[in-house]
């Protein structure tokens, strides 16, 4: 959705603050609810402050952290720091099924795959996030919002030019379905799991190669075709939690905040701040200050 141009972003001073210790939606349903990251010391600039969001708004969640490759040594000691689980087996299935769809010595990136082992958890629901992303709310809201039939895939954002190309028109199964952003999203092992991927792409791998968005994109195009190819029903975030924004790109206009929290131009609630596709940290935009602020506490525990 595109803002007026009067909409000016804002810097305003930033404190994290820790989420009030409250009984969530896991104790009074019984369900096993957590978050579930991909890291690796490359990335470590995004990844602490990451983890020092999900400390200031999430730590009553249990925390997954996928290795991205063997490039781990601080991000152990960080899931050590931040209380998150390091996932130590090898995701044989997931890294077979990469290299096939994305042969050859130059195509490293299609480690990214590895999200999906957020998939094999030993959770009821499971949120994925990529880790350029600050938290700014609870997500406790956002579990237990699944339902078959009607909510069994939750995404927080659209993202209409990096998934397929236009000949995805050919195939029925593809047309008007919601194009996700995959560096959010929220379901459940009874609705989708790491074999639906496998048998997918064995079944469709022709299509999938077709119709899939080129240009050093491997997972998104992935996650979307085969949400897409078994019919997932697709709910966006504001749909599913009640005065919840849609919006999370880091250069997004008509952002103001209220108690270091922030809200949209229409004054709904931003669970999260996602610097998708930067190319360097961050330094001025509307999102950074607090970014900085996190990235900054995230150091000085690290350092300690």
């Amino acid at each position: 959705m595109s803002l007026p141009s009067s909409y000016p972003p804002s810097h305003p001073l930033f404190s994290p603050t820790r989420a009030p210790l409250s009984e969530g939606a896991a104790a009074e349903t019984g369900k096993r609810y957590g978050i579930a990251i991909v890291g690796n010391d490359k990335i470590i600039d995004w990844l602490l402050p990451f983890l020092e969001s999900y400390l200031a708004t999430n730590s009553t969640l249990p925390i997954y952290l996928i290795p991205y490759d063997d490039n781990v040594a601080m991000t152990r000691r960080a899931a050590e720091i931040y209380g998150a689980t390091f996932i130590e087996e090898e995701p044989k299935e997931i890294d077979k099924l990469a290299h096939e769809l994305y042969p050859g010595l130059f195509n490293n990136n299609r480690r990214r795959l590895r999200k999906l082992q957020a998939l094999a958890l030993p959770l009821d629901e499971v949120a994925y996030v990529d880790v350029d992303v600050i938290l700014f709310r609870d997500f406790t809201p956002i579990f237990g919002r699944l339902k078959p039939g009607e909510c069994e895939f939750i995404v927080a954002s659209p993202s209409f030019e990096y998934v397929y190309n236009n000949r995805k028109d050919k195939y029925p199964f593809l047309r008007d379905v919601a194009l996700f952003n995959d560096g959010f999203w929220v379901t459940s092992n009874k609705y989708l799991q790491l074999s639906d991927f496998i048998n997918v792409i064995a079944q469709d791998a022709e299509i999938f190669h077709e119709v899939r968005k080129r240009g050093q994109l491997f997972a998104q195009p992935l996650v979307n075709f085969v949400v897409h190819r078994r019919g997932l029903k697709i709910k966006y975030l504001p749909h599913c939690v009640e005065n919840a924004s849609h919006e999370n790109f880091y250069k997004a206009t008509g952002v103001t905040f209220k108690d270091g929290k922030p809200l949209d131009y229409e004054g709904k609630e931003i669970y999260l701040a996602h610097w998708a596709g930067a190319t360097v940290l961050p330094s001025r935009d509307v999102f950074d200050s607090a970014w900085k602020e996190f990235s900054k506490a995230a150091w000085a525990r690290f350092k300690k």
